[in-house]
């Protein structure tokens, strides 16, 4: 896997962050708006959003006083492409391992 995947990753793994990516995925937002919903001292809530930044997944833009950001879905795009790939091998193994029970279960039913 290469680093921006392994950040992306990283970014995910937290509920915290999937949290605002999902905000996210309704439309631009500013900081506080974000924070709002969750428990925790702006600086704590700075850090996971520091985390989507440095993922590729959020932009933040600062006008004035407010910072706003924005989801950036290309940056899921590559691990949409991991997991179908992973999808896709894992699809084609299973099919293999099904299609080997059923022939050792047509040759025991067949034999005396």
């Amino acid at each position: 896997m290469d680093a921006a995947l392994d950040l992306t990753f990283r970014a995910l793994a937290d509920p915290t962050r999937r949290a605002v990516v999902q905000a996210l995925g309704r439309g631009p937002a500013t900081v506080g708006d974000l924070a709002k919903p969750f428990d925790m001292a702006l600086p704590s809530f700075l850090q996971h959003l520091k985390m989507l930044e440095e993922s590729g997944l959020v932009e933040t833009r600062k006008v004035g006083r407010v910072r706003t950001c924005t989801l950036k879905p290309e940056a899921l795009a590559a691990a949409e492409r991991w997991l179908d790939a992973q999808r896709s091998l894992w699809t084609k193994r299973l099919d293999q391992l099904d299609s080997l029970v059923l022939d050792l279960n047509e040759r025991e039913e067949g034999t005396p």
